[in-house]
């Protein structure tokens, strides 16, 4: 399970405050070095993201492991009104928030630092919640889900994007090269903390998805889950309502 797979092997620190860490050492190349890795795949299944949460028309938004903000920029496309993107690292939300300033979204868009094992807000605040390529990193997967559902409104949608392993051949052979060999080293390549991106590399194909995910979305508590695997199952977005 991925909750023994931490960033740095040899720290005393707990997995969210290693996630918390490698995050800040690389938020400056993060965004280009994300596209390189996924090969600009990510950009297609965040626009299927925008998508399921427009049909929706909600509200208010949260984004849990924001980043440097490319989901709640890009939930700015909806309707909403307001949208908060929240994520342990300061470094990635300085980032983020650069870019909402550069595109006028900070009247629509608040970038603030938690934790999503323990969300700052009522019950009942969001109509949608997203979590784009960051719910491998929770330290308690049970725990960081049970916290959306109490903060997700009833009738609220919320959307995991996250990587998956492909089953089928020759896909799944083509994924475990990849992520053995090419992603690591694209990360030696272009960045200081080699650490992080095998550590990106070996959270990715470690987690539970498709219908396992699943069954820890009804175990938590959520209704209508459904999963969608995506590019020959390298990703998949799994939707659930409460």
């Amino acid at each position: 399970m991925s909750k023994n797979i931490t960033p740095y092997k040899d720290s005393q620190l707990g997995k969210k405050q290693q996630v918390e860490q490698m995050f800040d050492t690389i938020s400056g190349n993060y965004d280009n070095l994300n596209r390189m890795i996924s090969l600009g795949t990510d950009q297609g299944w965040r626009r299927k993201v925008l998508q399921l949460v427009a049909e929706t028309n909600p509200t208010t938004i949260l984004d849990i492991a924001t980043g440097t903000g490319d989901m709640a920029i890009l939930l700015s496309k909806t309707n909403a009104q307001k949208i908060t993107g929240l994520d342990l690292s300061a470094g990635m939300l300085e980032v983020g928030r650069k870019k909402i300033k550069a595109l006028n979204l900070n009247n629509r868009i608040d970038m603030i630092q938690g934790d999503s094992e323990n969300l700052p807000f009522e019950d009942n605040s969001f109509d949608a919640i997203t979590v784009g390529f960051g719910i491998r990193n929770f330290e308690n997967l049970e725990k960081g889900l049970t916290e959306i559902l109490r903060v997700l409104k009833p009738n609220g949608i919320f959307i995991i994007l996250e990587t998956s392993v492909p089953t089928k051949f020759p896909f799944k052979q083509g994924y475990f090269f990849y992520t053995k060999n090419i992603m690591p080293f694209m990360g030696k390549l272009f960045s200081k903390d080699q650490d992080a991106y095998k550590y990106l590399s070996d959270s990715a194909k470690n987690f539970p998805f498709g219908q396992e995910l699943n069954n820890i979305l009804v175990k938590v508590g959520f209704k209508t889950v459904k999963h969608r695997p995506q590019t020959m199952g390298i990703a998949t977005i799994y939707s659930a309502s409460k």
